[in-house]
Parts: C-alpha cells; sequence; structure tokens
C-alpha cells in the first residue's frame, strides 16, 4: 500500500490544518532515512584496502563493479581517448556545453573572497588571507546516469578558486557512452582523469593509488558507498558535503501553469528511485490540476523511468493556508532546491532560511539551475541545508589569520593574556608573553 495510507497509489497528502500534521510532516521529512542501508562497514573494508594495497586495490575493485578489464596503466584517460570522445559530440552540445562553462565561471569568480588586514585600537596587525587548496578531487558519478554538468560544477569553481592541480575519477562504464563528460572536462581545463568510480574512486583521490596522487579535497555526488566514503575519509581530507538523494520543494500559489509545475516536480523524481519532490499550495484545485498533469506525464513517458516510484514512495502534496506557512514549512525541511512560483516570489524568498539553493518565480525552474543558471548544482541534502552550502569557490580555499604586533601593542595586551594563562593553569605560556614584558 502507498505512504498516504490509501489504495491509489501515489504520493501523500497533507493538510496543515488536519489534527496530526506535525507529526505527519517530521515523517515526510524523515521517510527516506527509513531504508537506508548501513553500508560504511563495506565501504571502511574498501577504503583500508586501498589505502594499503593502492592501486592493485583499485584495479580488483573497479574490475569488479564495473565489470571491465582493466590494468593499472589503464585506469587514466588518455589524451587520444579525450580528443575521440569530444570528436563524438555533437557540435549544439559543445556550444551549450561552452556557454554553462562562462556562467558557471563568471559566476565563481565573483564569489571571491578578499583578503584583510587593519590595524586595531591597541597597535596590533591583524588580518587574513584566502588561498586554494593545491589540489582537488572530482568525482562525476556515472551509475544510473551520467552528468556531464556536474564536471563543470565542480571543476569550474576550483579553478576560479585557482587550483593547481585537479583530478577526476568517473566510473568507466559510462565514460565513453557518454562522450559529453569528457568534452566537459576539456572545456573545464581537467586534464587528469582516472576510470574509477565508487568508494574505491573517494579513497584513491583521498590516499592516492598508484600513479595517482592523493588530493586536499574531494567534491562531487555519487551513490550511496560514495557518500559513505567521503563522510569517513573526512578528516584526512576535506570534502563539500555527505549527498544524499536528490529533492526539490515547490511553493505554489496557483497562479503557475499546472503542466510547469508537474515537469518541475517530474524533473527532480527522475533522478531516482529515492529522490523527492514535494508541492505546497494554498489552492486544493490547483493541487489536483498538478496531480493530473504529473499523470499525463507519466502516462506519455515524458519522465525518467524512477519518476513513477519516486513521486509514488516519496513525493508529497502539501495543502497550507498561506504561502507564508509553506514557506516556513520548506525552511523546516531545509532541502536541496525550493522553487517559489507565486506572485510575490521576491518577498517569499526571504521567509526561506535554510536551502541549498532558492528558485525565485515561475520561469526559474530548478532545472536551470542544474545546467546553466551560474552556482554549482553540488548542494547539501538530506536537511544539511541547515549548517552547509553548496559547492563554490569557498569549498577549495581556506583562510589563514595573520597576527602581528610590536613593543608597544605587546605592553598593551599581554598582561591580560598572561593572566588568563595563569587561570588555565599554563605556566609556559604566561612565561612566553611576561619574557617580552620584562617580567619573566
Amino acid at each position: 500500500m502507498p505512504r498516504n495510507g490509501t489504495a491509489e497509489a501515489g504520493p501523500r497528502r497533507l493538510v496543515g490544518t488536519a489534527p496530526g500534521f506535525a507529526g505527519q510532516f517530521a515523517a515526510l521529512l524523515a521517510a527516506r532515512d527509513e531504508g537506508a542501508a548501513n553500508v560504511d562497514s563495506v565501504v571502511a573494508a574498501i577504503l583500508e584496502d586501498v589505502r594499503r594495497r593502492g592501486d592493485s586495490a583499485v584495479v580488483e575493485y573497479t574490475n569488479r563493479f564495473d565489470r571491465v578489464a582493466l590494468t593499472a596503466d589503464r585506469l587514466r584517460v588518455t589524451r587520444a581517448e579525450i580528443d575521440q570522445a569530444v570528436a563524438g559530440v555533437p557540435p549544439r552540445t559543445v556550444s551549450a556545453l561552452k556557454l554553462a562553462a562562462r556562467r558557471i565561471r563568471d559566476y565563481h569568480r565573483r564569489q571571491m573572497p578578499k583578503g584583510l588586514s587593519y590595524r586595531d585600537a591597541a597597535g596590533l596587525r591583524l588580518g587574513a588571507r584566502w588561498t586554494p587548496v593545491a589540489a582537488a578531487g572530482l568525482y562525476v558519478p556515472g551509475g544510473t546516469a551520467a552528468y556531464p554538468s556536474s564536471v563543470l560544477m565542480n571543476a569550474i569553481p576550483a579553478k576560479a578558486a585557482g587550483v593547481q592541480r585537479i583530478a577526476m575519477a568517473t566510473p568507466p562504464g559510462k565514460l565513453f557512452d557518454n562522450p559529453a563528460i569528457l568534452a566537459a572536462a576539456k572545456i573545464a581545463g581537467v586534464t587528469e582523469i582516472w576510470k574509477i568510480g565508487g568508494a574505491q574512486a573517494i579513497a584513491a583521490l583521498a590516499y592516492g593509488a598508484g600513479d595517482l596522487e592523493p588530493t586536499d579535497v574531494v567534491v562531487g555526488p555519487g551513490n550511496a558507498y560514495v557518500a559513505a566514503a567521503k563522510k569517513l575519509v573526512y578528516g584526512d581530507v576535506g570534502i563539500d558535503a555527505i549527498a544524499g538523494p536528490s529533492e526539490v520543494f515547490v511553493l505554489c500559489d496557483g497562479s503557475a501553469d499546472p503542466r510547469w509545475i508537474a515537469a518541475d516536480l517530474m524533473a527532480q523524481a527522475e533522478h531516482d528511485g529515492d529522490a523527492q519532490s514535494v508541492l505546497f499550495t494554498t489552492d486544493r484545485a490547483f493541487a489536483a490540476r498538478v496531480a493530473a498533469e504529473v499523470e499525463k506525464l507519466l502516462a506519455s513517458n515524458h519522465a525518467g523511468d524512477a519518476a513513477r516510484s519516486s513521486w509514488a514512495d516519496n513525493g508529497a502534496i502539501v495543502i497550507t493556508q498561506t504561502m507564508e506557512e509553506a514557506a516556513a514549512l520548506a525552511s523546516r525541511g531545509a532541502p536541496e532546491h525550493v522553487q517559489i512560483a507565486a506572485r510575490n516570489a521576491e518577498q517569499l524568498a526571504p521567509l526561506v532560511k535554510h536551502a541549498g539553493a532558492i528558485f525565485v518565480g515561475a520561469h526559474a525552474p530548478e532545472a536551470l539551475g542544474d545546467y546553466i543558471a551560474g552556482p554549482s548544482h553540488v548542494l547539501p541534502t538530506g536537511r544539511r541545508a541547515r549548517f552547509s552550502s553548496g559547492v563554490s569557490t569557498y569549498t577549495f580555499m581556506k583562510r589563514t589569520s595573520l597576527i602581528g604586533a610590536d613593543a608597544r601593542a605587546l605592553a598593551a595586551i599581554g598582561p591580560a593574556a598572561a593572566r588568563i594563562a595563569d587561570a588555565e593553569g599554563l605556566p609556559a605560556h604566561a612565561l612566553s608573553l611576561r619574557v617580552r614584558l620584562g617580567d619573566g
């Protein structure tokens, strides 16, 4: 029986004024965690094996899981393979990728953080400087689907940050089935590409394997095994986030075309069966029209194979009294994407405090952000937008504090610092200050 408790297959239907709504909404947000497989122990063993045996382990896992026959000397994609793949990409696709690359590059160059330098009232010179990591590892998924856009959305922010070396790993299965992946890499300026997928790819990027040198930050979406691997290597390297199934919350006041909104919901649902699409609206009749349009799209095969199961198992229609209530509920869910297709979208957007990205207005579908708007589409999922952000130039940079003092500045604040050291029972700390103050 579907999760909405009726015999009719379809999404959950929640009404904000109904008894028990708060619990039902909380259950909706947590629903996709219920069946999540605990893969940590399997992934931990793969990570340790790659760390210990290097490319020998990578080759074994690649051949076993991807059902290919590779040797260590064939793991890296050659320049000839890149050129051959790019030659097979239709010119219009190449043009579209180049347009997307220009827009992504422009957006992320504008994000570059500025340093800080000033002298305070005590006379200390204080500041901070931003510098890029030396090497970034980029994971591009290639399981149920292959995404050239993910190459651009990860590599170009790293390039904008000034990262000198980018190593890209992607499963070999679809790498040459969809040559646009390598075309996107070439457009983004990525020349180090490895035919490695899954947890073993994350291990290789984090710890190195044979000719693949380790990187400092590992980014990019992937399946449950990739997500678990990123979680386990965090601390040894930086990561962007622990990504889960994709999600979109669409807020409508009934003024948009129902077919547009149905397409938006299915665009998210077709990612995979665990994806989640939720419609929030104040208009019950509009909700019914959207649901009917969804069924038409599914019946006419205008959505990917996973869309029907995603919509039935994880989708929802939530009826609220006001659009402000809808915005508050969306914020509580802290989803990857929020779309606001309403007359007063600009006024509602600030009310959504937690979201990976907000799409403002009926003419700004989430799919625009997936490909060409400019911000990276690699965003926090599973309510992680409460505390994390999407991939950007900041993902590939670190901040170093700068502190300078002369004798006068030290005299102004050093005695207080020494007293705090005394209070903490750290006499050498206090002494390092007092010998400069002439008190030691």
